[in-house]
């Protein structure tokens, strides 16, 4: 269905700033953007503020395998409400997107029900079992990369494989770091040292998923000064929880990797304001509410809040500026993902409109998601997203 609509009034984020600007669209697609767009019929964004749609690189849809957990219908218009109009979709599905027939599953029910840009990542192991590297070559460029995400690759020397093939293919590697044989934070950092190894060797595009405690961020910064091809992402839970937050009757809180101490909270919003951390990722995980009652699985629905707890609590506390969170949300993640997100005339109008003085309490119960479990259930927040424009030709 074609868009045809001016937008008066609003504050723009043109990727480094907000200006005040009009834009038109017609076919839906970005006819023009300039100062005072004659026309009659337009939707008034005063006091509003206009930015690129959101850019998920970490969102578990379920779907095939899991529908009862989440499909990619319901994801994608949960997406839609908290203003990504692109996900990357994980890889933990039955079957598991590790060829091209398996891919193409999931590829069909996205082009019949995905409401909006859905980017897979492909598995990196067969099945996710993490003894076999799948062919790479299949990698095409409309997939996000490979990751194995929920199952951490144990095996060095598959790891050493699938690093050697992605910087063969130009693959990015979405790194779920998690060594079996050890506890705490150091299961996570330990990994995040043996892929970094392999990364200096290889020169592979490596990001390392939901990063969650001071040694990763410690690890990744040496990395970067040492100009290895590295990025990170954190979730809104990591960023703005710690343990000591945990409610026990509030299953939102069981996640991987849990909630880490308050020093390293601390140590990770330094990482964000210091550009250390690239981009802010839901990890939206979805499970039904029996499942999170009875079976302790992993995992919390936040795609449809993250914006306005992020907002919240880094924002209006002065931790960062308002530009920052829209780069980490739209400009950086677009970089990862090799594409341009901002704003421009003779785009496709991928564009989110944004009420930030709307307050509002956090009510999984409320949320469209399958999934219900949140850490930040009853939170206060600010910003919420009252209009989308979307276009998937």
């Amino acid at each position: 269905m074609n868009i045809n609509i001016l937008i008066k009034n609003g504050m723009i984020f043109d990727g480094t700033n907000f200006v005040k600007k009009d834009i038109l669209i017609k076919n839906s697609t970005i006819s023009k953007i300039a100062d005072n767009i004659k026309g009659k019929d337009f939707f008034d964004a005063s006091n509003l503020v206009i930015s690129p749609g959101f850019i998920d690189l970490h969102t578990h849809l379920r779907e095939p395998g899991f529908e009862h957990k989440e499909t990619i219908k319901t994801g994608t218009a949960a997406a839609i409400a908290g203003g990504f109009t692109t996900v990357c979709a994980m890889p933990n599905l039955n079957p598991a997107p590790d060829n091209l027939n398996n891919l193409n599953i999931e590829l069909e029910i996205i082009k019949k029900n995905a409401l909006c840009n859905v980017k897979p990542f492909m598995a990196i192991t067969k099945n996710r079992s993490g003894q076999e590297v799948i062919n790479m070559e299949d990698v095409f460029e409309f997939c996000a990369g490979v990751s194995d995400d929920g199952n951490a690759v144990q095996n060095n020397e598959v790891m050493e494989k699938a690093m050697r093939r992605a910087a063969e293919n130009n693959v990015l590697i979405a790194a779920h770091c998690e060594d079996e044989k050890k506890l705490s934070d150091e299961s996570e950092f330990g990994q995040v040292i043996r892929d970094l190894n392999l990364v200096k060797k290889y020169r592979c595009r490596y990001h390392v998923c939901h990063v969650s405690c001071k040694k990763t961020i410690e690890l990744i910064q040496d990395a970067k000064i040492r100009g290895l091809p590295v990025t990170c992402e954190i979730t809104p839970h990591h960023a703005l929880l710690c343990e000591d937050d945990i409610i026990n009757e509030n299953h939102g809180f069981i996640m991987k990797p849990p909630l880490r101490t308050q020093k390293d909270k601390k140590s990770l919003q330094k990482a964000i304001q210091d550009g250390t951390i690239d981009v802010f990722a839901t990890d939206h995980a979805p499970h039904t509410p029996f499942e999170k009652l009875m079976k302790n699985v992993y995992g919390a629905s936040g795609i449809e809040c993250a914006f306005s707890v992020l907002y919240s609590n880094l924002v209006k506390t002065g931790i960062i500026s308002l530009t920052y969170l829209f780069k980490m949300l739209t400009i950086n993640p677009s970089k990862i993902l090799k594409f341009d997100c901002r704003l421009s005339e003779n785009m496709l109008a991928n564009l989110i409109i944004i009420d930030l003085n709307k307050k509002q309490i956090i009510k999984g119960k409320e949320f469209i998601s399958k999934g219900k479990s949140t850490p930040f259930e009853g939170m206060v927040s600010y910003g919420k997203v009252i209009k989308s424009f979307l276009n998937l030709e």
